[in-house]
């Protein structure tokens, strides 16, 4: 399998040169050049698979040829280690938990794939491989858990000063070992801008062997699409499904709309965001207009220029009302988040995350004019990471979980950094 540019098309590598490079040579975005679909008696047999057993099938339809099937099956092993179980909310409206993982997030499938993937690459080279991973919150700590003592492995993990939560920031500040943090003095896109610098860098580029964590890395979405096959298994329906998905960076839609050209039945997804609302702006206006972040309660979704967009875009060969015919947008406000957090715990004695609750919300907007449709939204976080926010909202507190309450314990390792990309060059020279 040969993955392309989003930029040009022209350029293909393989999928060792996709993962170890990131970001392609002019900053575009790796995408495969052929995504598979899955046969009708894939879906039939799906509800009697397990969860690893789906991942795999699902691994080898997209990358198969390029590893040996033992290779696949271990790195498959190794991510799928805890479950995403579906609860049913209310009629019609199911919380995908994506939380049960090391980590407490989401990204724990991605970031554990990817370790293994690149620690497969890393055995089969004498260089030690830089792994730089921006994080507006969970990305940082699952990058940095699944890589701590990866041999072979560098891990810098960029952050927004005062804009991550204390349970986030412990997660990837504690670890020591081969996971360096670096707090910056500005926002996300900051960060992020300071790891896409690195790869356009020539001197950066002949002195170290760079690769990405984010979701610009195609080895972040291909398990990110996992848990959409997973959900609609335990749906038990033939019927398609409308999917709202929680956004920040637009990496875990992107997973979804993969799943959904590999023959997954989804009638309509749903990008939710909260006020950085820049997709849901272009699905309105078909202009893509990328400005500075706000900081919200949703800080993961915290992303005023999302890379992943572009990706979308493709997926859609650049055809914009097919695009926007298929995925609606909505946008919502720190108080409409509090405030359904509080009405859920009230009527159903289900506790939201911030970013879960937007999801909600968007699934529910959409639902007002679909009503007979099944719908999924993907609970992405664990409440407790956003003890305060969560606790105000609903009048009680959230205990930690033993997997979080250790992470507080330890000592704060990080180095305070400017915004400058000069002030990061030097460092990783250094």
């Amino acid at each position: 399998m040969k993955y392309y540019s989003t930029n040009n098309k022209a350029i293909k590598v393989s999928l060792r040169e996709a993962v170890m490079q990131g970001l392609a040579p002019d900053n575009g975005l790796f995408m495969p050049e052929v995504i598979p679909q899955f046969s009708s008696d894939f879906f039939k047999s799906l509800q009697k698979k397990s969860f690893q057993q789906i991942a795999l099938e699902v691994t080898q339809n997209l990358i198969g040829i390029d590893l040996h099937t033992k290779d696949l099956e271990r790195i498959v092993s190794h991510t799928i280690q805890f479950d995403a179980p579906l609860i049913e909310i209310e009629k019609n409206i199911h919380s995908l938990e994506l939380f049960h993982g090391p980590t407490s997030a989401f990204k724990d499938f991605g970031a554990r794939f990817l370790s293994g993937l690149l620690g497969h690459f890393a055995s089969q080279q004498n260089e030690e491989i830089t792994i730089l991973v921006a994080t507006s919150g969970d990305t940082g700590s699952a990058v940095a858990n699944g890589f701590l003592n990866v041999p072979g492995t560098n891990v810098i993990v960029l952050y927004p000063s005062g804009k991550v939560s204390a349970v986030q920031e412990k997660q990837f500040t504690t670890l020591g070992g081969n996971v360096r943090a670096i707090e910056v003095d500005g926002t996300f896109d900051d960060c992020q801008r300071l790891v896409k610098q690195c790869f356009s860098d020539k001197v950066l580029n002949t002195k170290l062997v760079l690769t990405s964590a984010n979701s610009i890395n195609i080895a972040r979405l291909i398990p990110q699409s996992f848990y959409y096959f997973y959900a609609y298994a335990q749906l038990k329906t033939e019927r398609q499904i409308i999917v709202s998905v929680p956004s920040g960076n637009f990496g875990n839609l992107t997973a979804g709309l993969m799943a959904r050209r590999m023959g997954l039945p989804v009638k309509h997804f749903v990008a939710a965001t909260n006020t950085n609302d820049i997709v849901p702006e272009y699905l309105k206006t078909h202009r893509f207009n990328p400005r500075p972040s706000v900081q919200t309660i949703s800080n993961a979704m915290d992303v005023g220029n999302p890379s992943n967009f572009f990706r979308i875009v493709d997926l859609f060969d650049g055809n914009v009302n097919d695009l926007t015919n298929f995925i609606t947008g909505y946008s919502f406000t720190d108080q409409q988040t509090t405030d359904v957090m509080k009405k859920i715990y009230k009527e159903k004695k289900y506790v939201l995350d911030p970013h879960g609750a937007i999801g909600y919300l968007g699934l529910k907007e959409y639902l007002r004019m679909n009503s007979k449709e099944i719908g999924v939204f993907l609970e992405t976080a664990h409440p407790a990471k956003f003890q305060d926010v969560v606790s105000t909202a609903i009048g009680e507190s959230i205990p930690l979980p033993p997997t979080l309450e250790k992470f507080m314990a330890g000592k704060k390792l990080s180095t305070r950094m400017s915004k400058e990309f000069e002030d990061f060059k030097s460092f990783l020279l250094n």
